[in-house]
């Protein structure tokens, strides 16, 4: 009776599975044909704007194609195999892809190129999250006597994590020995941009031209290298402090000078000199205007030190005036590192006449701690 009993449960778990697998197997098919429609889709948009692109032959066939030229942005530049042209950006109306039209004295393109850094911000879409121009420079950046062009976009994205925020993407056209088309290196960009070098064009210039890299405060691995490269160390804020499992660390706060820029990172470097993590507290600004300071401690009551800073930035606005900012920033102690605050920083705005202290109550305050009235 029991064999019995045994072989029923078998057979309903297999129908069950069976079951499961079926409608399984019918998901994949339908997402399947899901990705192979839209795919499909892309492919013909793409196809269509590509007929658009390629029908522009005369300046004036840019606007009738759907392309929005950007007037404050069309500059002389020496094409060697033309002489002087004009270069004239424009953005495609329907999907924000922006190209490059070069343009002769009677009007007509001679040449063009949509293959730029910011049209792949989203792979697989047709739309991209380009908004503006922010900066155009001609320099002749790996010493072949040609212009070369550094362009710097402002892009916003629809939705995900960044949805709405305004950030740059950097790049580089070298033009070729011919004097006759541009190209790019693509790996150039990616470092450029991954390593926060795109915030104007001299920064681009210093990296691309001259050398300089901020790309070791993000790769190094022990404080010597830091050292080694040019890390610059703000000694008055540089402590030992005892972080729960993760042991005695050195806060080791420090900057490094690229093209008028103070690039700022902090780093957590154990007694052996080996770095545990590194912090960004600089985010979206462009440079270090003064580190007001730097306090360890418990911030979220969970009886761990965390990491609060407190900076003066300034960044470049978008109609290029200077500007100067207070801002902080809160790195929770966790079992394997620190992460950053998300929620505080959507209620309390910091101001100038914020001090440390301040901060650090409004922070406690937040997660329910007792304030002294």
């Amino acid at each position: 009776m029991k064999k019995v009993r045994r072989n029923r449960a078998v057979l309903c778990i297999i129908v069950v599975l069976a079951v499961l697998m079926k409608y399984s197997l019918v998901a994949l098919a339908v997402e399947t044909l899901d990705g192979a429609q839209k795919q499909e889709n892309v492919k013909s948009l793409y196809q269509e704007y590509r007929s658009r692109l390629e029908a522009i032959k005369q300046k004036q066939d840019i606007s009738d194609n759907g392309f929005d030229i950007q007037q404050d942005q069309i500059f002389p530049i020496v094409f060697g195999g033309y002489g002087e042209v004009s270069m004239i950006p424009a953005f495609d109306k329907n999907y924000c892809r922006l190209a490059l039209f070069f343009a002769d004295e009677q009007g007509a393109i001679i040449y063009k190129t949509d293959q730029l850094e910011s049209n792949n911000r989203i792979l697989g879409q047709m739309k991209q999250p380009n908004s503006k121009i922010a900066a155009v420079s001609f320099q002749d950046l790996n010493q072949d006597t040609l212009m070369d062009i550094i362009l710097i976009t402002y892009c916003v994205n629809d939705s995900g994590a960044y949805a709405g925020k305004t950030y740059k993407i950097g790049d580089v056209l070298f033009q070729n020995a011919q004097g006759t088309a541009f190209y790019r290196d693509y790996r150039i960009a990616d470092k450029i941009n991954r390593f926060g070098m795109n915030k104007s064009s001299e920064l681009i210039a210093a990296f691309v031209r001259d050398g300089y890299s901020t790309e070791f405060m993000y790769t190094s691995t022990t404080l010597e290298e830091l050292l080694e490269n040019g890390l610059e160390i703000i000694a008055e804020q540089c402590h030992f402090r005892t972080f729960g499992k993760l042991g005695r660390l050195q806060v080791v706060p420090g900057t490094y000078h690229i093209a008028d820029y103070d690039v700022f990172m902090i780093y957590l470097v154990d007694e052996e000199g080996f770095i545990v993590s590194s912090l960004q507290p600089m985010g979206k600004y462009d440079n270090l205007y003064a580190l007001k300071g730097i306090n360890c401690r418990d911030i979220d009551g969970d009886g761990l030190k965390d990491i609060i800073v407190l900076a003066r930035y300034s960044y470049e606005g978008e109609e290029g005036e200077l500007l100067v900012e207070p801002d902080y920033a809160v790195y929770y102690q966790r079992t394997g590192g620190f992460s950053i605050d998300t929620e505080i920083k959507g209620t309390y705005q910091c101001s100038d006449e914020d001090t440390m202290e301040i901060l650090v109550e409004k922070a406690r305050a937040y997660w329910g701690w007792e304030t002294e009235s």
